[in-house]
């Protein structure tokens, strides 16, 4: 029941990504930037943290390997290219079709600044086109707290 309240279902590459990205995230980064409501714990010096679960949809063709192979071959880089930090990516081994990914940001602009490089790169483009892998996604925003380690 979690998964299908927050499962967005992003399907075969750059047009799930941009539908993704349409609805605008929650806001995220250092206190400064965020409600009084929300600030109450974050670190002044927080980046906005994005942490990403992608399941391998197996009933419409999706394949882990597949997925893990775009990653591993440029999708990483991609990323990197465009300004963000890939903190990690990890396998799940409780769910064995699902990645799991963290990206950190300076802010939610800066965010928005490295999606929308990402959703315009042609390598992006044939990246996806060579690995197209149906999944659904999970995604969570976060900033840290003001007595993390990692901000």
């Amino acid at each position: 029941m979690r998964t299908a309240i927050f499962a967005v279902i992003i399907g075969f590459g750059l047009g799930g990504i941009a539908s993704a990205q349409r609805t605008p995230p929650p806001p995220c980064g250092p206190a400064g930037d965020l409600s009084a409501e929300l600030s109450g714990n974050v670190a002044a010096d927080s980046r906005c943290f994005e942490l990403r679960m992608y399941t391998a949809n197996t009933e419409r063709g999706g394949d882990i390997n597949t997925l893990h192979q775009r990653f591993r071959e440029k999708e990483v880089e991609i990323f990197e290219n465009h300004g963000a930090e890939v903190i990690a990516v990890w396998q799940r081994l409780d769910d064995p079709n699902t990645l799991v990914w963290m990206l950190a940001y300076r802010d939610l602009a800066h965010r928005q600044e490295v999606w929308d490089a990402f959703g315009a790169d042609p390598e992006w483009a044939a990246l996806r086109e060579k690995y197209a892998v149906p999944i659904s996604a999970e995604v969570y925003w976060m900033s840290a707290t003001d007595y993390s380690a990692l901000k």
